[in-house]
């Protein structure tokens, strides 16, 4: 509901901002006519049209964003017209000349008795006039619209905002002459504001233009993901139940208050739809209304998730002791990382982890958003009439999960027999982590999410760069050394040799990798303390500290035999083009 007052107070506002400029005559050209008949209806049109822009705007946005580079260059070039315009009023009169002269003709002659249509043709093409002006100062406001996508929500949101302008533009005209004489001596100084916006919108395009600043576009987007001022703000207007570790974050069983050792049976809300899946592995797709008298466990995962990983087993063990007894378990694969969004990692990563009960593929986070999730690994148990009974977020507590599974199936059938627990021993990353001794957090390296980097050079963001290693590290503190590019996400090695340092204190030690564009193995080796790792040697790595990145996915490239102490890590990577995302810790 903030979210909706803050579109309103927004378009509210509108009315002091240059961008009202050009709609000004049409809207005082009603001002000595009836208010029903003229004024409303030219308010109602102008309202309706431009939310409707804008929303096409939106939803071709999240297309047009896709297109990566292309569209870069597009919303340069659209920015660039935008800053032309608001700096030379001479070219915003030609670019606006047709709607001007639509507009005139739909108004037609100053005597004419009032028309209630052709008020409200006049307020469309009002509308489609004001539209294009009043987007960038929408993008500030709606950032909280983005993170959700082009959806219902998001109309509604643009309704509120153009229901803001218009109800201050109508008190404005009720008003009558007196506010328009008012306003018509201020436009020298609104001229200049406007012309200051266009500096501004410019500087910002050749900075753009030039790789300064490649986030600016992204961070603006009303089609952007979850950045990270548009969560914190979401974040701010709309508090989540749980602490959160970071955008969507990846919950360990630590970062989430301990349950009680009760279990408590909730009705926590009806079982959303899971339509919104672009795939299904396992299975053809399923419908909520099908699944109606089975118990069902999702899981929300994602496959570089070390969380997720070390939960697996569990969620694999449950779906095969109780199939019979009328649980169906469905994995909702919903990505963290752009390449988990390719259903051909998936479906090997299912294969991989030998998973066998369903498994939705939700790239576009539709099931995400329907559960109202924010974690990774989380699971959600719902009864046989449809209705989520209790949620776990993060690893752990699995004898109390089961127990949850079993209580809903005897209430399912109260003459079922069950007896006993699974036991489950995970191998390589699967395995339980050794939570006592685990003092180093989940790191990202790419920029948007970095924490605790530590060479002396500068992080230049999406271009390349030289840098060193760190000479002395503290704790959890890491760094890069050679030719790397850091984007968002993920930090590229454009030439070899290369290498990442890091000082970390936990058992094992992963990294997100993944071979780069031409998709060529890239080979790695390891040094614990500047040594081979011998017997501490992970998964993936042999007592050489030997190793090869092959596809995108969690890499264990330590897992330590002998006390666990601060260790300094570093891997070396022999060919150009590696991706490195993510340190994980177990």
């Amino acid at each position: 509901m903030l979210l909706y007052v803050l579109a309103f107070a927004g378009g509210v506002l509108t009315i002091v901002s240059p961008c009202i400029l050009p709609v000004l005559p049409f809207v005082f050209s009603r001002a000595d006519q009836p208010f029903r008949r003229s004024g409303l209806p030219l308010l109602a049109g102008m309202a309706f049209t431009f939310a409707l822009v804008a929303a096409v705007a939106t939803f071709a946005g999240s297309w047009i964003v896709r297109a990566n580079q292309v569209g870069r260059y597009v919303a340069v070039a659209i920015f660039g017209v935008l800053g032309l315009t608001l700096l030379f009023p001479s070219l915003a009169e030609i670019l606006s000349r047709p709607f001007v002269r639509f507009g005139g003709h739909v108004q037609g002659p100053g005597d004419g008795a009032p028309s209630i249509g052709r008020s409200l043709i006049l307020g469309i093409s009002t509308g489609l006039l004001w539209a294009p002006c009043a987007g960038p100062i929408l993008g500030l406001i709606l950032t909280g619209a983005a993170v959700e996508g082009a959806s219902a929500h998001t109309i509604f949101l643009l309704l509120a905002f153009a229901a803001g302008a218009a109800s201050s533009l109508a008190l404005a005209l009720l008003a009558g002459n007196r506010v328009f004489s008012f306003m018509k001596r201020s436009l020298a100084a609104e001229e200049w504001i406007r012309r200051g916006l266009g500096v501004a919108v410019l500087i910002g395009v050749v900075a753009v233009a030039f790789g300064w600043d490649t986030g600016i576009l992204r961070r603006i987007s009303l089609a952007g993901g979850t950045s990270g001022f548009e969560q914190r703000l979401v974040d701010r207007l709309r508090p989540t139940a749980f602490a959160r570790g970071g955008d969507n974050s990846e919950a360990s069983a630590a970062a989430v208050p301990a349950p009680s050792e009760q279990i408590q049976l909730d009705q926590e809300g009806p079982f959303p739809s899971l339509d919104g899946a672009v795939g299904w592995l396992n299975s053809p797709p399923l419908k909520t209304a099908d699944l109606r008298g089975q118990v069902v466990l999702i899981d929300f995962w994602t496959y570089s998730c070390i969380n997720c990983l070390r939960a697996i087993p569990y969620v694999e063990a449950w779906a095969e002791k109780y199939k019979s007894d009328g649980l169906v378990v469905i994995g909702v694969h919903t990505p963290e990382f752009a390449f988990e969004k390719d259903q051909g990692n998936i479906a090997k990563a299912v294969r991989d982890l030998r998973i066998t009960y369903p498994v939705a593929i939700d790239s576009n986070y539709a099931i995400w958003k329907a559960f109202k999730n924010e974690y990774w690994p989380a699971h959600y148990f719902i009864d046989a009439q449809g209705m989520i009974r209790y949620h776990h977020f993060g690893e752990g507590e699995y004898d109390k999960s089961e127990e949850v599974i079993q209580e809903l199936l005897k209430q399912k059938d109260a003459n079922l027999k069950l007896a006993g627990l699974v036991k489950v021993s995970g191998t390589g990353a699967t395995a339980a982590a050794d939570a006592d001794d685990m003092q180093s957090p989940e790191t990202y390296i790419g920029y948007e999410r970095s924490d605790n980097y530590a060479s002396p050079e500068r992080i230049r963001r999406d271009a390349e760069a030289s840098y060193t290693a760190p000479g002395r590290m503290d704790v959890n503190q890491w760094g890069l050394a050679g030719k790397w590019v850091v984007g968002g996400e993920r930090a590229s090695l454009d030439a070899g040799p290369g290498k990442i340092v890091f000082r970390f204190h936990a058992r094992d030690l992963h990294l997100v990798l993944g071979p780069g564009k031409d998709g060529k193995p890239i080979r790695f080796r390891i040094l614990l303390d500047g040594a081979a790792p011998g017997d501490d040697h992970g998964a993936d790595t042999n007592g050489g500290g030997d190793g090869t990145v092959t596809d995108y996915r969690l890499y264990q490239l330590i897992r330590q035999k002998g006390k666990v102490e601060d260790r300094t890590f570093e891997i070396q990577f022999l060919d150009p083009g590696v991706q490195a995302f993510a340190f994980t810790f177990g």
